[in-house]
């Protein structure tokens, strides 16, 4: 299978990269970001997530980060929306496209929201017909995918089912992906193998977490089976708390170097890309999570 000719970056710092943060951010920061990656050509922007702020502290002030950034025309501004009461909320910010999430692990499930897979399935039922009645596009997630904190390896006929379900459900796209990033490619393949079985490949997307140093190599196998959309985060921004020593999503300026290496076109700036990550990381005290961002600051 030929490499894809373009490839959609779905930029998820602002919202899974911000919301494991020990540290507040302040509005106008999280504002910032989003304006830099707006300016640097991203098309996709995760902004924020419409959850308790007893659970996610970082996300709160979302409603204001979305009344207060710049909307580009013909880029997407969305949120997680876990329940209906989000969704409700997030459609009063004025979101267009809301965001979904269920595990390949039921043990997953069970520790992290505390109900199966199943159970986890049907909470969507209500997001989604409030989504058809008020024009709000969903999509999907898929965690732990190649790998569980509690489970260990999952197969790729766990995930089937559950992407399958999403799908049908009315998601027009769902993400699979790597939470504790021990994928590796030969996994990452077999994966989409099984998967686009059951959900068409230009519906499905890629998501990977860099813990065991695999996360650009999944998304190179990923492109060889024909995936042409992939999470990532500017800076490298997020770690999981489930998987000690995790570094986090892949960096979307890795992602992109990479990218533009294989000549695929994305429409993104790397140079404006880098500038954005940098700029958030000196907000938070540390270095850029992003190898290519280091190196280029340093020359």
């Amino acid at each position: 299978m030929s490499l894809p000719e373009k490839v959609r970056l779905v930029e998820v710092g602002p919202r899974d990269g911000l919301q494991n943060e020990a540290q507040p951010i302040s509005v106008a920061d999280k504002v910032r970001l989003v304006d830099d990656l707006s300016a640097a050509g991203l098309s996709y922007i995760e902004v924020g997530s419409f959850v308790s702020p007893k659970w996610v502290p970082q996300m709160a002030g979302s409603a204001e980060v979305f009344a207060k950034i710049q909307q580009y025309s013909g880029v997407t501004y969305a949120a997680l929306a876990p329940n209906l009461r989000g969704f409700e909320d997030a459609l009063a910010a004025g979101v267009k496209e809301v965001a979904v999430f269920a595990a390949a692990s039921e043990a997953f499930s069970q520790r992290n929201i505390n109900c199966s897979i199943s159970d986890s399935l049907q909470r969507f039922v209500p997001i989604m017909e409030a989504a058809r009645q008020h024009g709000v596009r969903v999509r999907g997630y898929v965690s732990c995918v190649l790998g569980c904190p509690y489970e260990g390896m999952i197969n790729a006929e766990q995930v089937a089912p559950v992407a399958r379900e999403l799908y049908a459900m009315g998601c027009y796209e769902v993400s699979l992906g790597d939470t504790i990033g021990t994928g590796t490619p030969g996994a990452t393949r077999r994966l989409f193998d099984v998967v686009s079985a059951q959900v068409p490949r230009e519906q499905l997307a890629g998501h990977f977490h860099d813990t065991y140093g695999q996360a650009l190599a999944n998304v190179y196998a990923s492109l060889l089976e024909g995936i042409s959309v992939f999470d990532s985060s500017v800076a490298g921004l997020g770690g999981c708390p489930y998987a000690k020593g995790a570094s986090g999503n892949v960096a979307s300026e890795d992602v992109l170097y990479m990218l533009q290496g294989l000549g695929i076109d994305t429409g993104i700036d790397l140079e404006r890309l880098i500038a954005a990550g940098l700029r958030i990381s000196e907000v938070l005290g540390r270095a850029s999570g992003s190898r290519v961002a280091r190196a280029r600051h340093a020359q």
